[in-house]
């Protein structure tokens, strides 16, 4: 239940500006039809209540100020119930709360009913007493106010209904091969519609024909999608002709299904004709075409995918031979050799950098590759190469670098590679051996947060310099991966000044497991 209710995290974004946007559309129509509505004979309203009862009837007072606020107090009451209580009554531990909110929020559209229909039945007070037309109007409310909760309730099993078949949509798939996630998807949507309808009140003719037409549509998309097409590109020189003419042979023998079915239900041979005709229309101009384009439309995409997949394994086999060309336990072996060839010389130095190198490639070769690693190694990467970087800076006294790494929380991880692109760029464009130089950097951990700060002096470069007009390493890169590895968790602040360059960088990282 708990992976359900992650899942439908951005079904419910969708439902609720799907929501917003129909009652806004309904209110616009509602607000110009009152604007044409305002004057005698007021059609559609209960002015012939109240001219038969001789009470003064006043459009904005008895009827457009009512039943605007009965809308707006019903779409207040469909979202705080859909959106907030209902979901909260399947969760544990906050079903009680959650359900005294939606017998309050019940309460509230049931005296908002009753107060606007003082309003909207104020003409039964001049045959009736105060008291039976209150208990009437309240009678009416209740029934309203229910007729809310019963609706709202069949759409929550339809949809949750929906939403846990889809996430099991592979398993039945497999069992049932004719049952696909767009069958789900479209059945949904199909009640939904006609819960829509029948509670909106519409017309009849528009529900039965939402309830024929859009089922048959339906069900030739899906039909057509996995057996007509494929079927037709497979076995036929023009496959849309082929495609075309199987679905006139379907379109034409549900014509008189759908004459049937119709007069049953409307006992009108006119009506059963009228669905039948315009059936036939809506699929073979819209349903038909459609379908073919979506396909189409998707076997591109799959072939463009299927290309992509080549590419990408020409380009890990191109990869894995480079890798194979260099064998990393020659050069271990080499760095051996010279690490014990400086010992037997007392190089200190010289066997300290081919220590620091060594660890280095192993890093590179090993841990670079994985997409988190503790936040221990990536810093032991960062003293190594400040370490080598040192070697050949120490000796100068106009180099000043100076760092201070300060983290004891060995059990958080990063991704690899992050910190190290900025330390580069800064001893790339931050030493000179013949001016005055600096490079500071911090480095701490606290409450699961890096906080890393670098700073550097920056010198003109020659102009023999390859790299002269060249930006920095791989910082662009850097930005890019935090973008993906770190949406929303981390803060890049970069001052790039003429004779100077500072970074400040945040992340907020994760824990291992």
């Amino acid at each position: 239940m708990k992976e359900l209710f992650k899942k439908m995290s951005g079904f419910v974004r969708i439902e609720f500006w799907a929501f917003t946007t129909l009652f806004a559309f309904f209110i616009l129509v509602f607000i110009m039809e009152g604007f044409e509505s305002d004057q005698p004979p007021y059609p559609e309203t209960y002015y012939p209540y109240f001219k038969e009862a001789g009470v003064p009837f006043n459009f904005y007072q008895h009827y457009f100020r009512p039943q605007l606020t009965r809308h707006l107090g019903f779409y207040v009451a469909l979202i705080s119930l859909n959106f907030i209580f209902v979901p909260g009554l399947l969760k544990r531990g906050t079903r009680l709360r959650n359900l005294i909110g939606m017998i309050l929020v019940l309460a509230a559209l049931l005296g908002l009913f009753f107060v606007t229909g003082t309003w909207l039945s104020a003409y039964e007070f001049a045959s009736a007493s105060k008291e039976d037309v209150y208990w009437k109007i309240f009678e009416d409310s209740l029934e309203h106010t229910l007729s809310v909760l019963f609706v709202l309730a069949i759409y929550t099993g339809i949809k949750y209904a929906g939403m846990y078949l889809l996430n099991i949509s592979e398993k039945i798939e497999a069992k049932y091969p004719i049952i696909r996630k767009e069958a789900i998807v479209a059945a949904v949507v199909w009640l939904t519609g006609l819960l829509v309808l029948r509670f909106g009140r519409a017309d009849m003719e528009i529900i039965i024909g939402w309830a024929v037409v859009v089922l048959i549509a339906i069900a030739l998309y899906l039909f057509s999608f996995y057996k007509l097409i494929p079927a037709s590109l497979a076995g036929s020189r023009n496959p849309f002709v082929s495609y075309l003419k199987k679905c006139l042979l379907i379109i034409a023998g549900t014509f008189l299904l759908i004459y049937i079915v119709s007069i049953f239900i409307t006992t009108d041979d006119d009506a059963g004709l009228g669905y039948s005709v315009f059936n036939a229309f809506f699929q073979l101009f819209i349903t038909v075409p459609v379908t073919w384009f979506l396909y189409k439309r998707l076997q591109a995409g799959n072939e463009r995918i299927t290309v992509l997949q080549k590419e990408l394994t020409q380009s890990s086999a191109n990869i894995d031979f480079l890798r194979s060309q260099i064998n990393p336990h020659f050069l271990f072996n080499a760095l051996n050799t010279l690490y014990g060839t400086a010992i037997q010389e007392n190089a200190e130095r010289t066997s300290e950098g081919i220590q620091k190198l060594g660890d280095m490639m192993r890093f590179m070769l090993q841990e670079n590759v994985q997409d988190k690693i503790p936040v221990s190694r990536e810093i032991d990467y960062l003293e190594n190469y400040i370490s080598l970087q040192r070697l050949r800076t120490d000796t100068n006294p106009g180099i000043q670098i100076t760092s201070g790494i300060n983290t004891s929380e060995n059990y958080l991880q990063i991704a690899p590679m992050l910190l190290i692109p900025f330390v580069e760029n800064a001893f790339k464009h931050g030493i000179s051996l013949r001016e005055p130089s600096y490079i500071k950097l911090n480095l701490e951990i606290k409450d699961s947060t890096l906080y890393f700060d670098i700073s550097n002096s920056k010198h003109p470069r020659q102009e023999t310099d390859p790299e002269r007009d060249k930006a920095g390493i791989g910082l662009e890169n850097v930005r890019q991966r935090l973008i993906l590895s770190y949406p929303n968790q981390h803060e890049l602040v970069i001052h790039d000044r003429p004779a100077a360059f500072f970074v400040h960088l945040t992340i907020q990282l994760a824990k291992f497991g």
